[in-house]
């Protein structure tokens, strides 16, 4: 007769098939088990990511030079009007002589008195809002004022007795 194999799984930690000398050390499973992931091997990573290949530079499109074109235009809009109201009426002082802007406009500009263009001499510069019958009443008071321009509406009011230049 013969005796019949042991019972059990032999494979199983802590117990060693009968007549195996015992390991110095438990044996190990296949993979390392992460906490709360039982049953899922680990996966092997590389030692860094691959490098996504460089995207190529983009040209300069149509709506590029467009937008850089309609950004130059306003700006030089806007430097040129603020060149040019550095020479308007709201900006003259006493002493500054003044000449019309056009011959169809009742605006006036800063000019040098020294120039052939000046028309007439800033003798006093009030501000406020003025009426055309006011105005000439307050010019009157001033010593050889012979006309008065005055600006009304939008922003700055003023009124500016004026002589012959």
């Amino acid at each position: 007769m013969t005796t019949p194999p042991p019972q059990g799984n032999p494979f199983a930690q802590g117990q060693q098939p009968a007549g195996q000398p015992q390991a110095p050390y438990p044996p190990q499973g296949g993979f390392p088990q992460q906490p709360g992931q039982p049953g899922f091997p680990q996966q092997a990573t590389a030692p860094y990511a691959p490098v996504p290949p460089e995207q190529p530079r983009r040209k300069f499109g149509f709506k590029t030079i467009k937008n850089i074109v309609i950004a130059v235009a306003v700006v030089s809009v806007a430097v040129g009007g603020y060149i040019a109201s550095r020479d308007d009426a709201n900006q003259a002082a006493v002493g500054d002589c003044l000449k019309a802007a056009s011959s169809s406009s009742d605006r006036m500009e800063v000019v040098e008195c020294s120039s052939t263009e000046a028309e007439a001499k800033v003798l006093k510069k009030v501000k406020g809002h003025f009426t055309e019958l006011s105005a000439e009443t307050e010019c009157r008071k001033v010593s050889d004022a012979t006309g008065f321009y005055a600006e009304t509406g939008d922003g700055e009011e003023f009124l500016l007795c004026l002589a012959d230049a």
